[in-house]
């Protein structure tokens, strides 16, 4: 009779315990089907005409001569765009406009000027004026020669001013103009170019990671105020790319071309607020700021930056 009682008293419990289990596994059930079919969504529907020339006519790209900035030129022209490149080298932009007329038949406009100035911004705003835009790439960015120590580096001073003029000063320049953002037109998109270093401190990188995490911040900021607005505005965090600024010239799988790179984030736009643009590079990010601790991730960079900096420094005494 005794354990009799005992059973009858534990049913009601086993019984909450079944439906709290059966309920918490088809919770995980449903989010897992939720994540399948947003990530089939992105990664492999994408986004479909989004981004065409009904935007507006013209599309704009920053530090366009090279790297990323050159393959968002070359895809935004492929599309149809007209084409406005902002970068520092006459020549070089000379050279890209007139590879894009010839393969894609677009009207090319170019500004030469130095983001690490600060007057320079009249003069993009003349060259701007009274082009219907329909997509700003902000690129333009520059990064360390090499690790190193934060009070190591040559230069300091001009050093902090150069980087915060060209990573930050120049994407909120850029972006204030009104008919930059679309605001005359309640359409447009624009792409912030941050990097998976904003997404975690990069120790002997410390200035670069901190101005692209104020990218990264700047547009998920700016996305959330102008949304309503329809414009879309993306924060853009690449892993590695084999760029010149990466110095990485053997592209991988996780290490994908630039023109790679672009032609899958530009189908996540419309899609995700903030992007890590590529399949492999969300993985990744995944990892680094989800099942990764902050102190391994910080212990990792370190160790890699630090190796990275000794080769550089042994390098340089052997010229």
């Amino acid at each position: 009779m005794e354990s009799f009682n005992v059973v009858e008293t534990l049913q009601p419990a086993e019984r909450a315990l079944f439906w709290v289990g059966a309920l918490t596994t088809a919770s995980l059930a449903l989010w897992l089907l939720y994540k399948i079919i947003t990530g089939f969504r992105i990664w492999v529907l994408g986004n479909g005409d989004l981004l065409s020339p009904k935007l507006g006519k013209w599309a704009v790209v920053t530090g366009a001569t090279d790297g990323i900035g050159k393959s968002y030129a070359e895809e935004l022209a492929r599309r149809g765009f007209s084409m406005m490149l902002i970068s520092r080298s006459q020549e070089k932009l000379d050279d890209v406009a007139k590879s894009l007329e010839c393969a894609y038949n677009v009207e090319t406009k170019t500004i030469a000027v130095d983001y690490g100035q600060i007057d320079i911004y009249p003069k993009i705003e003349k060259g701007l004026a009274g082009l219907e835009i329909g997509v700003l790439v902000n690129n333009v960015g520059i990064s360390y020669p090499y690790p190193e120590f934060f009070l190591h580096i040559p230069d300091l001073e001009n050093f902090i001013t150069n980087m915060i003029n060209v990573n930050i000063t120049s994407v909120c320049q850029v972006s204030k103009r009104k008919q930059h953002i679309g605001l005359l037109k309640a359409k447009g998109v624009i792409l912030n170019i941050s990097s998976a270093s904003g997404m975690f401190p990069v120790p002997l990188l410390t200035i670069y990671s901190s101005t692209k995490a104020f990218v990264d911040f700047f547009s998920l900021g700016l996305q959330a105020e102008y949304k309503c607005k329809g414009i879309i505005i993306q924060s853009v965090l690449p892993f590695f790319v084999a760029t010149k600024m990466t110095r990485i010239r053997k592209p991988t799988l996780d290490k994908p071309t630039p023109e790679r790179y672009v032609a899958a984030e530009l189908t996540t736009v419309g899609l995700q607020d903030q992007t890590n643009g590529y399949f492999p590079h969300a993985v990744m990010g995944w990892v680094t700021t989800v099942l990764a601790p902050i102190k391994l991730v910080l212990y990792l960079g370190l160790r890699m930056n630090k190796a990275q900096r000794g080769g550089y420094l042994r390098r340089r005494k052997l010229r």
